[in-house]
């Protein structure tokens, strides 16, 4: 029980250290759409370890490239990268996992998966346009990859107009509610 318990305090102790730095880069961005004031109204949910699961890994290499509509009206382009397979409170549920064709030419950021998706809390309780997952190729081990919703974000759309937010696409509305990672931003737009 005493183990249970470090366990779990020091997960959420991991949480709420990423949740610092998660805060501390909206200031560390020249572009960003929030200043210092502006961090104590980001919400979220209480860290949650069922919501960390591990997913299966089907690649798809021969997927073509496509574009992803904004909430600006632009459009960004995107490759299906895989297919990621998983359990999530007793429902099996898919997300695709896309790369950006902009990003793949520079070297730092070739390895990055985006998943936007939505789910049964969006409108009410998470952002209306989405929240997003960040991972990488290098995290996909035996064709298994983890996924920790409780580091799910907003888009910047969710704080500011005047960015170019990708909207999730229909395959990644997930029919269950995620209860993890960030919530409604607690203050007005600004416009």
């Amino acid at each position: 029980m005493i183990y249970a318990c470090a366990q779990t305090n020091s997960y959420t102790n991991q949480i709420q250290e990423y949740r610092n730095y998660y805060k501390q880069e909206f200031l560390n961005d020249e572009r960003s759409p929030l200043k210092a004031e502006d961090t104590s109204y980001l919400k979220f949910f209480t860290p949650d370890e069922d919501y960390k699961v591990t997913a299966n890994v089907t690649l798809t290499p021969d997927a073509k490239p496509f574009e992803i509509p904004t909430v600006s009206g632009k459009t960004k382009t995107y490759r299906q990268y895989a297919t990621l397979s998983f359990t999530l409170k007793d429902t099996t549920v898919e997300l695709l996992a896309y790369q950006s064709l902009k990003l793949l030419k520079e070297t730092e950021h070739k390895s990055h998966l985006f998943i936007p998706f939505t789910d049964a809390t969006t409108y009410t309780e998470t952002y209306g346009g989405g929240r997003y997952i960040d991972l990488s190729t290098e995290d996909i081990i035996d064709n298994k990859i983890e996924i920790d919703f409780n580091k799910c974000y907003n888009p910047w759309c969710a704080y500011a107009d005047g960015y170019s937010c990708p909207i999730p696409p229909k395959e990644n509305r997930l029919p269950v509610a995620i209860r993890a990672g960030e919530k409604n931003y607690a203050k007005a737009v600004k416009h």
